[in-house]
C-alpha cells in the first residue's frame, strides 16, 4: 500500500511509485505507435483516412467510460470491504486480549493446558489465548496471500498442536479451533463468570467472521465474462481511435491517443489490482503492517518488552 503526502503539481506528473504506467506502458506506447504510422500515412497520402466524424466515438467511448466505472467502482467496494474486515479484526484483537487480562486472575492456578505444562497458573492461560489470537491474524494473512505461515506461528502456538496444525487445510480455522477449546476449558475452570465466557465467544465469533468474509472476497473475483468485456472494448477502441482523429487532428493524434490510452488503460489496470486486496502490490492492502500491529498491541498487553519494530514504509510502501 502506497503511504505518502499529496505530490505537488510539478511531482504528480513525474511519480510512478504507485501509479499504474508501470503496468500498462506496452498498451500506450503499442497505441503511440500505431498513432504515429497512421498520422505519417495521413500526411505522405492525404486523404487516406477519411473523417468519419467523432459522434461514433464519443458514443463508443461513453459505453467504454460507463463499464469502467462500474467495474472500478465494484474493485473498490472489495477493497474497502476487506479493510473494513481488517480493521474488525484488529478490534476484536484488542477487545479479546482485554478481556482475557481483566477477567482472569493472574495468580490462580488452573489445569488448562499450557505447552507441556499441566498445571498452569492464570497468567499462563492468559498468554496462550493472547498468542493465539496474534497467530491467528498472522495465520489469516498468509492464507489470504497464499505463503506459508510457520515462521510467524509456530512460536505462538504449542509444541504439542504443530503436526496436526501442519496437517489442517485451513491453517486460521484451526487456530480458531484451539481458541474455542482453550476459551471452554476457561468455562469448565471457572475462572470468569457465564457472562464474560458469552462475550470471549462473540469475539471469536467475530474474528471467524471477519475470515470468512475475507475468504469469500478472496475465492470470488469479479464475473470472467465482464473483465473480458471490458478487455476487448478498451482494446479496440484506442486502436480505432487514431484513425477516426487523424484527418482532423494531424500530428496531434499521437499525443491524444496517448493521453486516453493511459486513462482507460490505467482505469483497466487499476480495478484489477483493486479486486484482490490482499496481495503484495503497490495498492493492495497493508496486511503485513497490520498483523505486526495486532501482534505488537497485543504483546504489549501481555507486558512483554521484547516486541518486534513496527513495520516502516520503504520508499512510501507498506506491506
Amino acid at each position: 500500500m502506497i503511504v505518502r503526502q499529496t505530490p505537488n503539481a510539478l511531482k504528480i506528473f513525474f511519480t510512478l511509485r504507485g501509479s499504474i504506467i508501470p503496468k500498462i506502458y506496452p498498451q500506450i506506447l503499442l497505441i503511440t505507435i500505431l498513432s504515429t504510422l497512421i498520422t505519417i500515412i495521413q500526411h505522405w497520402l492525404p486523404d487516406s483516412f477519411p473523417y468519419y466524424g467523432m459522434a461514433t466515438f464519443t458514443l463508443l467511448g461513453i459505453a467504454l467510460s460507463l463499464f469502467l466505472g462500474f467495474r472500478n467502482n465494484a474493485s473498490y467496494q472489495r477493497w474497502w470491504e476487506a479493510r473494513g474486515l481488517w480493521g474488525q479484526l484488529v478490534y476484536d484483537s484488542r477487545s479479546l486480549t482485554r478481556q482475557v487480562l481483566s477477567f482472569i486472575d493472574e495468580d490462580d492456578a488452573t489445569d488448562i493446558e499450557d505447552d507441556e505444562d499441566n498445571n498452569a497458573t492464570g497468567h499462563d492461560t492468559q498468554r496462550t489465548m493472547v498468542y493465539l489470537t496474534i497467530a491467528f491474524a498472522h495465520a489469516v494473512r498468509h492464507r489470504l496471500r497464499g505463503t506459508p505461515p510457520w515462521a510467524d506461528i509456530e512460536p505462538l502456538v504449542a509444541a504439542i498442536h504443530h503436526d496436526r496444525m501442519h496437517q489442517a487445510k485451513n491453517v486460521p480455522d484451526y487456530i480458531m479451533r484451539l481458541m474455542g477449546k482453550q476459551l471452554g476449558d476457561i468455562r469448565r475452570q471457572g475462572l470468569v463468570s457465564e457472562q464474560v465466557i458469552q462475550n470471549m465467544d462473540e469475539r471469536l465469533t467475530s474474528m471467524t467472521i471477519v475470515l470468512a468474509a475475507c475468504e469469500r472476497i478472496h475465492n470470488t473475483p469479479l464475473p470472467f465474462a465482464y473483465m473480458l468485456l471490458v478487455h476487448r472494448t478498451t482494446y479496440l477502441y484506442c486502436i480505432m481511435l487514431p484513425f477516426g482523429l487523424v484527418a482532423s487532428l494531424g500530428w496531434a493524434t499521437p499525443l491524444i491517443c496517448a493521453v486516453i490510452a493511459y486513462t482507460f488503460f490505467g482505469l483497466d489496470a487499476l480495478s484489477e489490482e483493486l479486486e484482490e486486496p490482499f496481495g503484495l502490490a503497490a495498492n493492495q492492502l497493508p496486511l503485513t503492517a497490520l498483523s505486526r500491529t495486532i501482534e505488537i498491541n497485543l504483546r504489549e498487553a501481555l507486558g512483554e518488552t521484547d516486541i518486534p519494530p513496527d513495520i516502516t514504509p520503504i520508499n512510501g510502501y507498506l506491506q
